[in-house]
């Protein structure tokens, strides 16, 4: 059977480390050109399927693909773009088998969250009923962490490592001006619906009156009078107060703190702003000094601080994506397989995405503390082995050195155009 071409194509919101997964994926691919002739890249991800918009990777050099390994952001482009269910919106995934078909690509690697496998798990069952069967990928990428089946999620560990340093450096700042100067620090951090990176500002902490004092997660239900009583007593007991919040902090209702009532692209609330909200409770009732900070897109990108452990996961699931479609394999994951603590040790399985889908993992109830405002010692032993060791990319007067891809277009084959 002679070769045949891959699509791979970054979804959702980037990491530190989603380019070392392409770097697997496309460096796994390249050794195998008897049965992958080349790899495409989506530019701005599945848009670039659907508009027939690709990059051919084969135009760019062993060195540029390997510099994607220290490199942050998302090469090819990504997009927040959520493809409906096949009966609202089959021409879409028509459209998709139609720029495969003429581009003769036979692999689809999707590499992003929750909608994105889904996608991936659709795209294989219409490649089959339209007779041009793909073998179909999903890669795990989420710095939410909150994919099931899989132990963890590249892109979370690097997050983690950024949140808790944050944490423990801003706690010392605070800490030796907090007699005369700010009683009250607030860190947001993202996590709609999970707490695993608000979780991770825990590990700055090691004793009684450590920071984080603090922790909000979208987990347990935000009481507003027992939050300031904590506040206080922080404040009484060691001089001052540190906060880390996820941004999905919510009521019992279920509303989020910060839910401004706008909506971004996939239908989810447009979160961001929490730490002002919660900043405004402590002056108001409380009528401490604060100051707050966004960790926003930098927690996400800072790859010049990247967990080695991450980053080394990163690259396992794209070289497996591969190996396993050339295995056969298709409609499924590489999932990652915690065997061991003391050691850390792991291992890269396969699962359905059928059994990923559009499925959330949430924090267990073990991994946050009775009063709801910390994490236990059970979550310390799964969060310390995804944040250890050190990856740092090379430099060149002072700043990180990136990958500079060419991004050579693939000459589209259609007469039509798709309008996205």
């Amino acid at each position: 059977m002679p070769a045949m071409n891959a699509f791979y194509a970054q979804s959702g919101g980037v990491t530190a480390v989603i380019n070392a997964t392409a770097c697997g994926v496309i460096e796994t691919a390249r050794k195998h050109q008897n049965k992958i002739a080349r790899v495409y890249a989506g530019r701005n991800g599945i848009i670039g399927a659907l508009t027939e918009d690709m990059i051919d990777t084969d135009r760019e050099s062993a060195a540029a693909i390997k510099a994607l390994m220290h490199t942050p952001g998302g090469a090819f482009g990504s997009a927040r773009y959520k493809l409906k269910g096949l009966e609202e919106n089959r021409a879409e995934y028509e459209r998709l088998i139609e720029v495969f078909k003429a581009h003769n690509i036979g692999y689809f690697f999707y590499n992003g969250g929750n909608d994105s496998m889904d996608t991936a798990h659709k795209v294989s069952q219409i490649s089959k009923k339209m007779g041009f069967p793909v073998t179909c990928l999903g890669v795990p990428k989420t710095v939410d962490n909150d994919l099931p089946v899989t132990d963890n999620c590249p892109g979370f560990g690097s997050v983690a490592k950024y949140v808790a340093v944050s944490t423990q450096e801003a706690a010392l700042d605070v800490a030796s001006m907090a007699t005369t100067s700010t009683k009250v620090f607030i860190l947001e951090v993202m996590g709609r619906h999970a707490g695993w990176i608000a979780a991770a500002g825990g590990l700055a902490g090691k004793k009684e009156g450590d920071a984080p004092h603090i922790i909000l997660f979208p987990e347990v239900p935000f009481k507003k009078r027992d939050f300031l009583k904590r506040v206080r007593q922080c404040v009484r007991d060691y001089g001052f107060c540190v906060v880390v919040v996820s941004e999905g902090a919510r009521y019992a209702n279920g509303k989020f703190l910060a839910d401004q009532g706008t909506r971004d692209a996939f239908g989810h609330a447009q979160l961001g702003g929490v730490a002002s909200v919660v900043a405004t409770m402590v002056r108001d009732n409380l009528g401490l000094k604060y100051h707050y900070a966004i960790a926003d897109y930098l927690q996400r990108s800072a790859r010049h601080i990247a967990s080695a452990t991450d980053v080394k996961q990163a690259y396992a699931v794209g070289q497996a994506a591969v190996k396993f479609a050339l295995a056969g394999k298709s409609a499924v994951m590489p999932v990652i397989k915690r065997t061991s603590d003391k050691p850390y040790r792991w291992k890269i399985e396969s699962a359905p995405l059928g059994r990923i889908a559009n499925k959330e993992k949430m924090l267990p109830a073990r991994y946050i503390t009775k009063d709801g405002f910390g994490i236990t010692a059970a979550a310390r032993r799964y969060l310390e082995p995804l944040i250890r060791g050190e990856d740092y990319p090379p430099y060149v007067n002072g700043l990180p050195k990136v990958a500079k891809l060419r991004n050579v277009a693939v000459k589209p084959k259609l007469k039509t155009r798709f309008v996205v």
